[in-house]
């Protein structure tokens, strides 16, 4: 009999862990559940077609015939409602169930919705699925002036949705500089000035108080809480994502904002597995809980949890240093690892355009952020995998070309 697997949510981590799982098990039963009506799609792209630099075509990863001919049982349109750890059954909207020996949850997120009057008046977006970026397009292209809130990697996304379609935006920040967890005001200047050149204002130390509305509940601006107006009838919001996991109430599945796993994507109840944006798991290099939603690292989550629910398979740990990069302006930007935690820190500006931070948690590199030049970005990878004590080491880090032979000689990696 068949080893029966199913999968809930298509993204590149449920995408990931079907394609592993069939390559694995040729004779098991592959089931994806996913609430979107298409199949696996690039979220990394569907930014520049957002800006109207891609059409749709490029944007699809995976057509519905690439299940079918993996024998893969894609259902989309597909809301599941609860799940039942002990039967071993999930229930769908549709009145559905599904049984299962093997069950992956990777349903991600939804963007977070501002806690404030009118937050969803019509013309205010946020930024996740492909139907979303098609709204952003589509209104885009007909506003004149824009509002941006939330000053993160998803916020600056938007901003450049505005540049692109030629949108005079105001980008409203609460703190004193974009990426604050991450960037120094030298850093920031950067982001900053790039903004300002593609007609984007960063409003520091302000926010949204609510929006204000026409009389046919389109927005038409918004008022910061020191009583300051803003015109924009086209607006983006991003300021974090609510994890997908109402559904799992009341399975005794261990949630902390997100689905808490070990370092093989196994939660707390046998034979449930979690993998990609929502779950806090046990990062190996840091021996500590972590989260990270990029985009190779939800991949890699995926293929190890598929590998791990196959029946025979020898376990896999998940091992991973995340990046993230963004193409917006004329300079690279790329953060890797773990940018906004730590207790210790080292940064360097080599030009108007190029700069460098480096975050050390007890004495190890556990991420940084490069502008401008990414050369390093390997060096400073394989330190981080390494598990080195470098922190005392910064000057040889921030060198423009870093030795890596001579960090390790003066650094040597821990014992096994």
């Amino acid at each position: 009999m068949s080893t029966s697997h199913v999968i809930i949510g298509d993204g590149i981590a449920g995408a990931s862990a079907a394609e592993t799982i069939r390559e694995a098990d040729p004779d098991a039963s592959v089931t994806v559940l996913t609430d979107e009506g298409e199949a696996l799609y690039n979220r990394i792209l569907i930014k520049e077609f957002a800006k109207g630099k891609l059409p749709e075509a490029p944007i699809s990863i995976h057509e519905p015939e690439w299940y079918d001919e993996r024998d893969i049982d894609l259902q989309l349109n597909t809301h599941v409602t609860d799940i039942d750890p002990d039967a071993h059954e999930i229930h769908t909207h549709k009145g559905d169930t599904y049984e299962y020996d093997k069950l992956l949850v990777a349903t991600g997120g939804t963007p977070a919705q501002l806690p404030v009057e009118n937050s969803d008046a019509d013309g205010i977006h946020h930024f996740w699925t492909f139907q979303d970026a098609r709204g952003i397009r589509e209104h885009a292209d007909e506003s004149d002036q824009g509002i941006i809130v939330g000053a993160g990697l998803l916020g600056i996304d938007l901003a450049a949705v505005c540049a692109a379609q030629e949108i005079d935006a105001k980008y409203l920040m609460r703190g004193n500089r974009w990426w604050r967890y991450a960037l120094s005001e030298d850093g920031a200047e950067i982001i900053h000035e790039a903004l300002e050149e593609n007609g984007v204002e960063p409003v520091f130390e302000s926010g949204v108080d609510h929006f204000e509305v026409d009389d046919d509940g389109h927005v038409t601006g918004a008022v910061d809480p020191d009583g300051n107006h803003y015109d924009g009838e086209w607006a983006g919001v991003a300021i974090g994502l609510n994890f997908n996991t109402e559904f799992l109430n009341g399975t005794g599945l261990e949630l902390d904002d997100g689905v808490v796993v070990d370092e093989y994507m196994q939660t707390n109840i046998e034979d449930i597995y979690a993998a990609g944006d929502l779950t806090q798991f046990y990062d190996t290099i840091l021996d500590s809980q972590a989260q990270n939603g990029a985009w190779g690292s939800a991949k890699e989550q995926g293929s190890v949890a598929g590998t791990n629910m196959v029946a025979d398979a020898e376990e896999k740990e998940f091992r991973w240093v995340s990046s993230y990069s963004i193409t917006h302006f004329d300079f690279p930007f790329l953060s890797f690892g773990h940018p906004t935690r730590g207790d210790d820190e080292a940064e360097r500006k080599y030009s108007d355009s190029e700069w460098r931070r480096l975050a050390f948690e007890d004495g190890q590199l556990i991420g940084g952020v490069l502008i401008g030049d990414l050369s390093q970005q390997s060096a400073f990878k394989q330190l981080i995998r390494e598990e080195r004590q470098v922190a005392e080491k910064k000057e040889l880090l921030l060198e423009k070309e870093v030795d890596l032979e001579e960090v390790k000689a003066q650094t040597p990696a821990p014992a096994e």
